[in-house]
């Protein structure tokens, strides 16, 4: 019996030391002091379209839309398209008000899918746009975003970049925790792997392809839930790289309550195993033809989350210490790892008296990820909206 339970123990740890092991590199290499894209001066003003899939925003569209047209680019190398789905009337009018273009559709089942494959449609594969930018519709940029936009892709060989997606609220608990998650994302899944020359990767707005590419990759995408993680999929097995800019950043509303949260997870959990079940058997020919960036994410999407591994590995110590002493030490010690690796993943200006406020939610939320993992199949077949402006 005891080396059936050395065999499991050592099978376990061996599960969880790969995955802290891996958070644990690129956490680290986001300390690096480098920039993983340097942006031409003075580029070439390219012609970008904004599309902002707008399901149930009222609340805060308008916000939005005035943003964006606050650029300092020149208006006419740029152009704003709205898809309303299933927004009032008076909403409506309003955005026709300014110098957009709304497109309103009222699909009986709403995703971002079919909200931006209809834009497409619209626009056409050969519209007069040389970029294409996905926002959501709580974002929020400064200014001079579409200008750093374009330099960045004056660089040679730039065809996908993202940008910094940080908090726009931190008015709760939830939302301070929401934003804290989101910054360790953007340091060991963007900024680290940018600084180790490893695509960067995408989520779901703030993020700007060249049009041909865009369109071509969004046209076959059919996800219901998580339509970057399957466009990210497909552009990695051809080899297409993602960049990563640190300093441009975009405003995301982060979710206020805990039912929020639930919801939000779930739709992103249920597209991760999605994208891994649909890729899956393009391992082998992607590690023939050297796509290790497409293997890399493949990896990602197999993997747990930081708060299920967090959750599990706590629990794996306390069962190893009451029962199997023998065991615990190297359980501790991978706990001990992986606070290190998140907490080095949080920027300083986060290291507040709220973090420990915040912090009290993770057991809770750890519970609601848990459960989340049997239901998953439901957020892959209708659309979770998120709500914003509440």
């Amino acid at each position: 019996m005891e080396t059936v339970h050395t065999l499991i123990d050592s099978l376990l740890f061996l599960l969880f030391a790969v995955q802290v092991g891996y958070l644990s590199v690129f956490s680290f290499a986001s300390r690096l002091r480098r920039k993983p894209l340097r942006p031409v001066d003075n580029p070439l003003q390219k012609r970008i379209l904004l599309l902002i899939a707008a399901y149930r925003e009222d609340r805060v569209i308008l916000d939005t839309v005035k943003a964006c047209l606050a650029q300092d680019y020149p208006h006419d190398h740029y152009q704003v398209l709205v898809i309303s789905d299933h927004m009032s009337e008076e909403t409506n009018s309003r955005l026709r008000s300014l110098p957009i273009e709304v497109l309103q559709v009222d699909f009986e089942k709403s995703t971002n899918t079919k909200s931006l494959k209809a834009a497409l449609t619209h626009v056409g594969p050969d519209a007069p746009s040389d970029l294409v930018l996905g926002l959501d519709a709580a974002n929020i940029i400064g200014p001079t975003y579409l200008t750093e936009l374009t330099a960045a892709f004056a660089c040679p060989g730039v065809q996908v970049v993202q940008t910094h997606r940080t908090a726009k609220n931190l008015n709760t608990n939830m939302a301070y925790l929401d934003a804290v998650s989101e910054e360790i994302n953007n340091s060991i899944f963007r900024l680290g792997h940018a600084n180790l020359h490893a695509s960067a990767a995408l989520i779901g707005s703030g993020m700007a392809f060249e049009y041909p590419l865009f369109y071509r990759a969004m046209m076959t995408n059919t996800s219901v839930g998580g339509f970057d993680r399957v466009l990210e999929m497909k552009l990695l097995y051809e080899g297409v790289f993602f960049h990563y800019l640190p300093d441009t950043r975009i405003l995301d509303e982060k979710i206020q309550k805990l039912d929020g949260f639930y919801n939000q997870r779930r739709r992103w959990l249920s597209a991760q195993y999605y994208s891994f079940g649909e890729f899956a058997h393009y391992l082998w020919p992607a590690i023939k033809a050297g796509r290790w960036g497409f293997c890399d994410k493949l990896y990602q999407q197999i993997s747990f989350s930081r708060v299920l591994l967090l959750g599990f590995t706590f629990i794996f110590s306390v069962v190893g210490q009451l029962f199997f002493p023998a065991y615990a030490a190297k359980w501790w010690a991978l706990f001990g790892l992986l606070l290190l690796t998140l907490g080095m993943a949080i920027p300083q200006r986060l290291w507040t008296w709220r973090l420990a406020h915040a912090l009290i939610l993770v057991p809770y939320s750890f519970l609601l990820m848990f459960t989340n993992l049997f239901r998953m199949g439901e957020a892959n077949r209708r659309f979770i909206h998120t709500t914003h402006g509440g």
